[in-house]
């Protein structure tokens, strides 16, 4: 496979990993998939990240999405199957 092949196919990966962020937030949901309200909500975020208060919103932020992966996991964990110890 060629360099630009690999390169390609790590960027889609990328970035079908942040959509599933979007999705998981429930911001698809909220805005009914308004693509404009989306953007305009992740440029307001952006905005902030470039502001004073950038440090203390990336802490909060990353808080709750911590959070929200440690809900989610725990959740998963619930619901697998769970392993037979007896052999059958």
């Amino acid at each position: 496979m060629r360099t630009w092949q690999v390169e390609r196919r790590k960027r889609t990966k990328h970035l079908i990993e942040l959509g599933g962020l979007v999705v998981k937030s429930g911001v698809v949901d909220l805005t009914g998939d308004d693509r404009a309200t989306i953007l305009g909500a992740l440029i307001w975020i952006a905005d902030k990240l470039k502001s004073d208060d950038a440090e203390r919103a990336r802490v909060l932020w990353a808080g709750k999405g911590k959070e929200a992966f440690e809900v989610e996991h725990s959740a998963g964990a619930h619901n697998r199957p769970q392993s037979r110890q007896d052999g059958a």
